[in-house]
Parts: structure tokens; sequence; C-alpha cells
């Protein structure tokens, strides 16, 4: 699609603007960029590459920025990745200790972050769901209702349900009797299709309920089966591509705080071979649109157990970030498959 002139100018112009963060112009072009080029010849490359989508013009200077289109053919063909020194393979490989397997996925979060000075995140493999041991319903205000759930190993998940009309007292201890009579030591898939099999038996308004326990429930249970791991949030705060608007910064930290959306992202991510990059819009989370998330599966035995990833602006260094990400993974999976 691009010559190799035009290629060499954006590859030069995204990565003096990853270096120093301001709209490049052509006198910067012509200074790094190596060619012997006229003023005129890299403005009219320039005016092509903006035409493109590659490159866009801020209001407030003459020079260009990057797009995410340009960020992506930039990671896809053009970069030249660093291979890291080996300090820091030492520095990664004395983090990730075998002899601490239940902090070891913390230990590769932190050390995301603090390598690459962003966001580090770690998912692993969602363990077996428990079964149900008591279910109780709440009455906080009308058509508010408080699911409260014991699994049999103990951990108890408080929910809000929201329901279309408001439910007594006594209509609620009918309906988690029931549910404590015939679905206890069941998982909440399997509680789905017995009262699949057995709601005719059951006034439509009651299995109304029912059904919304059993999909807040399922999805509580789930979250709660998915370990999850996020360190260095407040890196992101220095930042400044993404702390000069701070409406967009506390959605990033919700979305981190809640985690559905973004446990989900690397879940998709870990079915892939080796690093991912989801820029800006591509990772289909509006929250993330001036973000980019750096991702690697990790394996054990073969079988891939989970991902790790590096969350940032998409004005990152990817030479140095993909790296890093994607020899944290591979130590993982070495001190995983053999302990």
């Amino acid at each position: 699609m691009l010559d190799a002139r035009a290629q060499a100018l954006l590859k030069t112009l995204i990565e003096r603007y990853i270096a120093e963060g301001q709209p490049v112009g052509s006198r910067t072009l012509s200074k790094y960029s190596g060619l012997e080029l006229s003023p005129a010849t890299i403005r009219n490359v320039m005016s092509d590459l903006e035409e493109m989508g590659f490159i866009a013009s801020p209001h407030t200077s003459a020079g260009r920025i990057p797009t995410p289109r340009g960020y992506r053919l930039f990671v896809d063909s053009l970069l030249t990745v660093k291979p890291l020194a080996h300090q820091e393979i030492s520095e990664i490989k004395g983090a990730i200790h075998p002899d601490q397997p239940q902090r070891i996925l913390s230990h590769a979060s932190q050390l995301l972050s603090a390598l690459t000075h962003f966001a580090g995140v770690v998912v692993a493999p969602r363990r077996q769901l428990p079964s149900i041991r008591q279910i109780e319903f709440l009455n906080l205000s009308e058509k508010r209702i408080l699911l409260i759930i014991v699994t049999s190993d103990g951990e108890v998940q408080n929910r809000i349900l929201f329901t279309q009309r408001s439910y007594s007292p006594s209509e609620l201890v009918e309906a988690a009797n029931y549910l404590n009579q015939n679905c206890i030591g069941l998982d909440f898939e399997q509680i789905r299709r017995r009262l699949r099999d057995e709601l005719h038996q059951l006034r439509s308004d009651m299995s109304e309920l029912m059904n919304a326990a059993v999909d807040v429930g399922n999805q509580a249970i789930a979250d709660a089966s998915s370990q999850y791991v996020i360190s260095g949030e407040r890196n992101l705060l220095e930042v400044e591509d993404l702390s000069s608007n701070m409406t967009r910064l506390r959605r990033l930290f919700d979305l981190f705080e809640q985690r559905t959306s973004l446990a989900q992202l690397l879940e998709v991510s870990s079915k892939a071979d080796g690093v991912q990059v989801f820029i800006g819009g591509e990772s289909g989370i509006d929250t993330l649109d001036e973000c980019s998330v750096v991702t690697a599966p990790y394996v054990a035995d073969g079988e891939v157990i989970g991902t790790i990833g590096v969350i940032g602006p998409t004005r990152m260094a990817y030479e140095r970030v993909i790296p890093i990400v994607d020899i944290t993974a591979k130590l993982l999976s070495s001190v995983l498959s053999n302990p």
C-alpha cells in the first residue's frame, strides 16, 4: 500500500512522536529519516499519509501525529523490536520464582508494571465453579432485592436483583426455600437446567425471580472464580496522554475495578498464538479508546492456562513493551511447566 519512502517517513514520524509526545513536522522528519528529500517532497508524502488515515494534524500544530491505523501498520510491518538486556531478563527470572506458587501471578503482574511503567495484568484460568450451599433473598426496596449466595467452599457473594414487580417477604422466603430444598449441591448451570424442567410448577411471577437469581448468581460466582491480578494502575496517573482527561481516567479505573470486560478481552487473547496488540478501539471496549493492550498467553505442560498483559497509552514504546510481555509469558510458562 505504501512505497518504501512513505513507510520510512511514517516509521520515523511514529518513533519521534512516541519518544517526544509532540506533533512531528517536516523538518524533524528530514533530520531523522535518513532520506535526502526536499521539504516540499516530505510535505507531499505527509499529505498522502494523512489522506490515507495513517496520521492526523492537530488543529494547534503544523506537525502530524499517528492515528490508530498508523500505529497498527507500524506495529504490524515497520516496528523494530529491541531485545531485552540480560539484566532485565535476569530480573524477570528472579521475580517469577517457582518456590512461591501462590504469589507467582501477582509477582508477574507487578513485574510487568515495574518494567513498562504502565499497568500490568495477569489472568489465570477459572477454577472449577463451586456448588451452592445456601441462597437467601432480602428486600432492599420496591423492586430491589439482595441475593445472598453461600458456596460450598464457604464464600459469600451478594448481588442486587432488579425485578419487574415488588415481592413480599413471604414470597422471598418461599423462593429461597424452594431453591434450598431442590438445588443445594448444584452449581448455577445445573440449577438453570433443573428450573427449566420444573418451572411449570411455579407461578410465572416467581419463575421471573428464580431466573433473575440464576443469571445474576451465575455471573457472580464466575467472576469470583476468575483469578485476575492487576498492578500499577497508578502509573497511568503519570501518563500525560491519559491524565489530561480526568473523566476518561476515572472511567479507566472503573474498568479495572469491574474487571469483567477486561477479563473477557484477555480471555479472548489467550486463544491466539504469541503476542497480541490491541490498539485503541480494536479492544472493543470504549474506555480503552486511548489505550493499547499488549497481551500474550502462558502455558503449563503445553496447554494455555492464562494470559498476561500490559495496559498503557497508544503512545507507548511498542518495541520495548512487546518483548517484555513476550519473555515474561515464556518464563512464566517455563516455571509453571517445570516447578
